[in-house]
């Protein structure tokens, strides 16, 4: 029996810990850019057990991963980056004393394949976050039957097979994400040393202070940048609010543009890692995420972790579920109900300017008020107006616009 299963077991009885176990941190993996396994190792380390990094950064974003969908003739330039990364850690992976357990960190679906080559009876856990499938599907890149979702889930089924145990950050995706033995393992996304050490003192009320309010990330769909483009461009006329957005990415531009009106909103298209705790912790609030696919409702984004521990109020949209906290009966449906009258709120419009906007709106206006106001939702459906980048037609949404759209004159 492996050192890791018995410390697990010896976990699930409630007994004390065996004795520190020799961790071996392995991959391309890129602190900078996804700090979850630097909290990994922080953990573990804070736990009494010793860790090694055996790393290679792939200088490969989630920008520069996405395109690789859009563009696949990039893929062999892609191959050959990471195969001069594997080169590294096998070297580095030769210099090292035999682990007691390898930590294949974030992003690492073609590292662990390695690791298992290089450590065959090693017990190997992957911090298995997100699957490959489910981003892409997420960002609208693969359909849930096309070729490329084939492909990705076919690599994310590779790497759990290869892997004893999966780290997940919610109970939701623990199903999802078990590996050939059967085991997924729970641990919050968390947050780095740094960003505690930035709190700062709260500030007391001042008459006539706005409220400063922070949002960093990428802005890909999960985060739900549009929407809070459009919330911001509704703060236009409130003095009392000023926003900091910090990143760029996939949907930054219409978030821009939408917030374009608000002269309170600053932008920094990014900032050096060791200044950002303390960027955050200047602000009363942190903005988390506020998507509407499922996957939004299936995770912790690290920036909820970061913003907490910098003494930040948290604002986001709460998955029913979230970090295991389970709401109940008619206290769950009322909130549940409040979220998606919620969602249909903000969509609704988006999806009548869609429609609106169309080529042939005219005559496609008459059509759907031609048509019998119980079919209409499923006219707009249909017509793909209330759709949204990954996610699938919702027909609350497309009830309100059809509601909206009859109304016009």
């Amino acid at each position: 029996m492996s050192p890791l299963v018995r410390r697990r077991r010896r976990a699930a009885r409630g007994e004390a810990s065996p004795g520190a176990l020799r961790w071996l941190a392995f991959g391309t993996y890129e602190v900078r850019r996804h700090p979850r396994v630097g909290v990994l190792i922080e953990g573990l380390r804070a736990a009494g057990d010793d860790v090694v990094e055996v790393n290679a950064p792939l200088d490969l974003d989630t920008a520069a991963r996405v395109r690789l969908l859009r563009e696949p003739w990039r893929i062999p330039l892609a191959a050959g980056s990471l195969a001069a990364c594997w080169v590294r850690l096998i070297r580095g992976a030769r210099r090292t004393a035999p682990p007691d357990a390898v930590l294949v960190g974030y992003l690492g679906q073609l590292d662990v394949w390695l690791a298992r080559l290089l450590f065959p009876r090693t017990p190997i856990a992957l911090d298995h976050l997100v699957s490959l499938g489910g981003t892409a599907w997420d960002r609208g890149l693969a359909s849930g039957g096309g070729i490329k979702r084939r492909i990705l889930d076919a690599v994310d089924r590779g790497a759990l097979r290869r892997a004893d145990v999966a780290i997940v950050d919610t109970p939701e995706n623990a199903p999802a994400m078990r590996t050939g033995s059967g085991d997924a393992v729970v641990v919050p996304v968390g947050a780095e040393r740094d960003w505690f050490a930035a709190r700062r003192d709260p500030r007391p009320p001042t008459d006539g202070a706005p409220l400063r309010v922070v949002f960093f990330g990428l802005f890909t769909a999960l985060q739900g940048t549009i929407t809070l483009g459009r919330a911001l461009a509704e703060l236009t006329d409130d003095e009392d609010v000023e926003v900091t957005m910090v990143g760029t990415g996939q949907d930054y531009h219409q978030c821009r543009r939408f917030a374009a009106v608000n002269p309170r909103v600053g932008w920094l298209d990014w900032v050096p890692r060791d200044e950002l705790p303390g960027l955050v912790a200047a602000h009363d609030v942190c903005l988390g995420i506020f998507g509407t696919t499922i996957k939004a409702h299936k995770v912790v984004p690290t920036k909820v972790f970061q913003g907490a521990a910098a003494g930040c109020a948290i604002t986001l949209v709460l998955g029913f579920g979230w970090g295991g906290w389970q709401l109940h009966s008619k206290a769950q449906k009322m909130a549940q109900d409040k979220a998606n009258a919620a969602v249909v709120a903000v969509l609704a419009p988006i999806c009548a300017d869609k429609f609106k906007h169309a080529a042939g709106a005219p005559a496609t206006l008459v059509k759907l008020k031609a048509t019998d106001s119980w079919k209409q939702d499923t006219f707009v459906a249909d017509g793909g107006w209330s759709t949204f980048p990954g996610s699938e037609p919702n027909r609350n949404v497309a009830e309100a616009c059809a509601k909206m759209l009859s109304e016009l004159k």
